[in-house]
Formats: structure tokens, C-alpha cells, sequence
């Protein structure tokens, strides 16, 4: 039977970081996707931003990570000729309770690492936003936007570069503990199955990493590792409008972190969306319905009061792999050595939602580190 060291599942931007960060040490990695081409799902649609890291629990893999990530992915984008711009976010406040709490976010921010953050008044937040409603704004000058599908492309060259093989259209049919690793079954583009023995698995398979667990052997609901996909919808503003907005516009966040709220983003060619909302789905489908645009306008009336329905047209719609159940409370990443369930070997990378692009790299770090220490690498 064939063997090979490392078997990566998942082609986004998290498992390409990892094959990137584990290639090219004299182990021999495979990266499978049952997609055609890398990133198509969750690493492709989202809001392309680069956070700072101010939004997530004290001590937690999100705030280390991101904070980490930002500082490693920008190098790597210049490094490696990625579109990208420090565009600045505001985080407004319209009320005075949500002054409290954009001021609670500064100091998490600050006591996460983040760099550069401060309050601006009304006056100053007029100042840098003429036309965005607010009482008082966190300012984040290192929060940025990058292009993805760029990001996408030199990750899957630098992997491949460093000896990786991808495999796409291939799916992780099956998988079984040996005493010398995994026996792993995958089908192809024609539905043919093939055997191979792996050292090791990571499990980076986004949308899908619950069903590959399950594959495993871990019980998804009692290791709390099932994902509950939250779909989010994105609209263009269209026409001259685009122009009143300067950078990035957020609202105080929703207090379980569901999601940011439905947000201003500019990408890297100036155009402006709205998004994303916040919906749990038991199906995945990517389709955007107009009549959502009326929900939209509502959300950001506050801030944004010049934009109409009329103004909106759709975009497009992404899925994040949340393991935070509705109406339950925020969870972290899930970046584990399975050992402990007598699966050595099998790395887990669970429930990487947002921050997740901003910290790809220091995910594929935390891989790396995870592999050397069980002597896998």
C-alpha cells in the first residue's frame, strides 16, 4: 500500500498554510480537496479583511493567532507580491451604552496585542468618515484588506514549490487507525476508491472537518466538534455612493459574536459592499435574495443614513464553520493533537471561522509546532 507522511484534508487558505509550513522538511505531504481548485468555499467568500485582533476573549487562540497572523500575513503578502492595503476600521458607537462597550473593546484590543488602537471623538470620527452617523469610533489603523484569491494562488505555488502534492477532486472517503498511523480511502473525480497509509492526518477541512472526526472516530457532539454552518450574505452599493466611504465601517459588535454585525468593506478596487449578515442554515447554498437588501438598510441605517434599498444590489454569499450552537456561547478555535483519544497523529483544526484568514499562517505554524512535537515531522 502506498504511504506517505503527512495527509493535509482541506485546500483553503488554512490547509494550504499548513502543507506550506510542513513541506519541504523531508516528510512527504499530500494536500486532498474535493474541490477543483483551492479556496472554494469559505476562504474565497468573505470580507477579504486582515483583522487586528481586538474582538476576541483574553488569552484565547483567536486573539493570539490574529494578532500573530496580521503581523505574519502582511509580511508574507509583501513578500510574496499579495494586493493588499492598510485601510483602517472604525468600530462606531451610536448610542452611549454602545460607547461603554466600544470602550470595553479597547482595552481588550490592547490587552490582546493589537497595535495601534485608539478612540476617536464625534469630531474626529467626522473627520475621517464625513458621512458615517456616530457618537464616538474605535480606530484601528492596522486592520486592512487583501486580496484572497491572490493570497490563494501563492500559497498553492509556494506548497507545491516546496514538494507538496495536491490533490483536487478528491474526497477522504474513509479512515482507520493502524498501528503505524492511518489507512486512509480516497475517492476520486470518477468515484474510484483508493488505499493509502498515512502518519499522520490534519484535519483542515473547513465546512467538512466535522465529517472527517466523525471518520476518525471522535464523537462530534460529546468532543463538541460539530459545525453549525452560519451563512452570510453580502450586497454591492452601486454607483457614486461607493465614494462616501473612506476605510472599513463596523458597528458595535453583536454581543454573543455571532457575527460583526453587518459591516462596511472596501476592496482593493474601491467598491463597497455591505455584509456579512448572520443566519444558521441546514443546507449549504450560496444564493443571495434581493429581498434581503430591505434587512440590510435597516442594520446600518443608524450609521449610514444616506444609503436607500435602491442603492443595494447582491453580491454574493459565504458560510462560516461555526462550533458555537445558536444561542450558545463563543468558542474558540479548536487546534488539537488528538493523542489524548488514543488518535496520534490526527490533528484537528475545528471551528475556523473568522479570524481564520488573518491567522492562516500562524495556524500552519501551530501545525508545524504540533507535528515536530509528536516527532511526525
Amino acid at each position: 500500500m502506498l504511504h506517505v507522511d503527512i495527509t493535509i484534508v482541506g485546500a483553503g487558505v488554512i490547509g494550504l498554510a499548513a502543507a506550506c509550513a510542513a513541506s519541504g522538511r523531508g516528510r512527504q505531504v499530500v494536500l486532498i480537496d474535493r474541490e477543483p481548485g483551492p479556496g472554494r468555499q469559505t476562504s474565497s467568500r468573505n470580507s477579504e479583511v486582515i483583522h487586528a485582533g481586538i474582538y476576541y476573549p483574553s488569552g484565547s487562540l483567536k486573539a493570539r493567532l490574529c494578532v500573530e497572523g496580521a503581523r505574519m500575513l502582511y509580511a508574507f503578502c509583501e513578500e510574496h507580491q499579495v494586493p493588499f492595503r492598510r485601510i483602517g476600521k472604525v468600530i462606531v458607537a451610536a448610542t452611549s451604552h454602545e460607547e461603554e462597550a466600544v470602550e470595553k473593546l479597547l482595552k481588550k484590543g490592547l490587552g490582546n496585542g493589537a497595535e495601534g488602537l485608539s478612540m476617536l471623538t464625534k469630531k474626529e470620527l467626522k473627520e475621517r468618515e464625513p458621512y458615517v452617523n456616530g457618537l464616538s469610533a474605535l480606530y484601528s489603523p492596522n486592520t486592512g484588506i487583501i486580496d484572497t484569491h491572490i493570497l490563494i494562488k501563492r500559497l498553492e505555488a509556494l506548497a507545491l514549490g516546496r514538494g507538496c502534492s495536491i490533490l483536487y477532486r478528491t474526497r477522504l472517503a474513509g479512515i482507520e487507525r493502524t498501528p503505524g498511523g492511518y489507512a486512509c480511502w480516497v475517492e476520486g473525480p470518477a468515484s474510484e476508491r483508493y488505499p493509502f497509509q498515512t502518519s499522520a492526518v490534519v484535519n483542515a477541512a473547513g465546512l467538512q472537518a466535522d465529517t472527517v472526526a466523525a471518520l476518525a472516530g471522535i464523537d462530534i457532539d460529546k468532543a463538541a466538534y460539530r459545525i453549525f454552518p452560519v451563512k452570510g450574505h453580502y450586497f454591492r452599493v452601486r454607483g457614486s455612493k461607493q465614494s462616501l466611504v473612506n476605510g472599513l465601517v463596523y458597528p458595535s459588535p453583536e454581543k454573543k459574536l455571532t457575527g460583526l454585525g453587518i459591516h462596511v468593506t472596501k476592496d482593493l478596487s474601491g467598491s463597497v459592499r455591505l455584509g456579512p449578515d448572520a443566519r444558521y442554515v441546514d443546507t449549504i447554498d450560496y444564493d443571495v435574495n434581493p429581498a434581503l437588501a430591505a434587512d440590510f438598510i435597516r442594520g446600518v441605517r443608524t450609521l449610514l443614513p444616506f444609503l436607500v434599498e435602491d442603492d443595494l444590489q447582491p453580491d454574493m454569499a459565504g458560510i462560516r464553520p461555526k462550533i458555537q450552537p445558536p444561542g450558545g456561547n463563543v468558542r474558540d478555535f479548536v487546534i488539537s493533537h488528538e493523542a489524548d483519544r488514543d488518535l496520534f497523529g490526527l490533528i484537528s483544526l475545528i471551528g475556523i471561522e473568522s479570524p481564520g484568514l488573518t491567522s492562516c499562517l500562524a495556524i500552519g505554524d501551530m501545525v508545524r509546532t504540533l507535528l515536530e512535537e509528536g516527532g511526525l515531522l
